[in-house]
């Protein structure tokens, strides 16, 4: 055994079955992934990092121009992994009620009054929040409350959402008027900040044929809300090397720029990641080897992984935009000593 899978070889009944169950996923999520890929073109990567945040049981953040199938996508996750998802769309005067849900008053035949609670879109598994940062810093905070626990409050009373539950939210890099920037409190709740670019020609073309005929490809459930529980309690269970973690820790830890020993660092970044980036990173690690139908991690993972999970988690100062560095180039230089 590899040393990234020596802590199975004390229970080989257990390592068979993991094993039987990483294989079979591993099947069940290439059928989701070719399904996928049937109506979204191009877009391998963002694909397979959305993927990678709802096996983590994480939420993510998709930010890209308009017109780039960030909301066909979110449907097609929805119907493909057999979730119940709902839209909202977000604009300043959306009220928290319009998400969460209010208590009305109702009043029976018997002349007796009482308050019964109409749920709001957030009761579901699946839910699209477009363009987040157009909603109020009210509205956002109840959004948080839902995503970070599983749960809101109204009238105070708590009314648990239903599980799994997820929030894939847009934001669009362009058009910041009238905008409410997320806090950095929210902007960690994420688990993968998404970047969605542009399909290469011969994606663009497919694309072009396939949505302009008469009839257009239709996503089908390949996979059921509580196969989708169960793949993530799978990823909890995936092994990690020693080399993996410590891998994890020093990257995380030398984006800080008070503890990091890399010039770049402590010169150009103003605040770094803190613990919940390296749970994520880690989760997110677990989860890429499973999309990839292997039974451990790599280091490899976590250089893949590295931008999506920190770069909302990080800011640079007025040094580094004076001297025209961006975030990107700055973790690269923090994933240099891993590779």
């Amino acid at each position: 055994m590899t040393a990234n899978t020596e802590n199975l070889a004390a229970s080989p009944d257990d390592s068979g079955q993991l094993l039987a169950e990483v294989d079979a996923l591993g099947a069940r999520l290439a059928l989701v992934r070719e399904r996928i890929g049937r109506i979204i073109f191009g877009q391998r990567e963002v694909v397979d990092q959305a993927l990678i945040t709802l096996l983590a049981g994480g939420h993510g953040l998709l930010i890209g121009v308009p017109g780039l199938a960030k909301t066909r996508l979110v449907e097609t996750l929805g119907t493909i992994l057999g979730l119940e998802d709902k839209r909202i769309q977000c604009t300043p005067d959306l009220m928290p009620a319009d998400i969460v849900g209010s208590e009305v008053l109702e009043e029976a035949e018997s002349g007796r009054r009482s308050f019964r609670f109409i749920p709001g879109p957030v009761f579901c598994q699946l839910l699209m929040a477009d363009e987040i940062n157009r909603a109020s810093p009210r509205t956002q905070s109840a959004l948080l409350q839902a995503m970070q626990e599983g749960r809101v409050s109204v009238a105070g009373q708590y009314h648990q959402l239903p599980k799994p539950f997820h929030v894939l939210a847009t934001q669009n890099p362009l058009e910041q008027e009238g905008t409410y920037p997320l806090p950095e409190a929210q902007l960690d709740r994420f688990l993968l900040q998404i970047d969605v670019g542009y399909p290469d020609l011969d994606s663009e073309r497919r694309m072009l044929i396939a949505t302009t005929g008469a009839a257009a490809e239709k996503a089908a459930p390949v996979m059921t809300a509580g196969e989708l529980a169960q793949a993530q309690r799978l990823v909890r269970r995936v092994p990690v090397g020693e080399s993996v973690v410590e891998a994890i820790l020093s990257l995380v830890r030398s984006g800080r720029p008070e503890e990091s020993t890399i010039p770049e660092a402590q010169r150009h970044i103003a605040w770094g990641p803190g613990p919940r980036a390296s749970q994520a990173l880690m989760l997110a690690c677990r989860a890429r080897a499973l999309l990839d139908n292997r039974l451990s991690p790599s280091v490899d993972d976590v250089l893949a992984l590295a931008a999506p999970v920190l770069r909302h988690r990080m800011a640079l100062n007025f040094a580094a935009r004076a001297d025209g560095v961006t975030l990107t180039q700055v973790i690269d230089r923090l994933t240099d000593p891993l590779r």
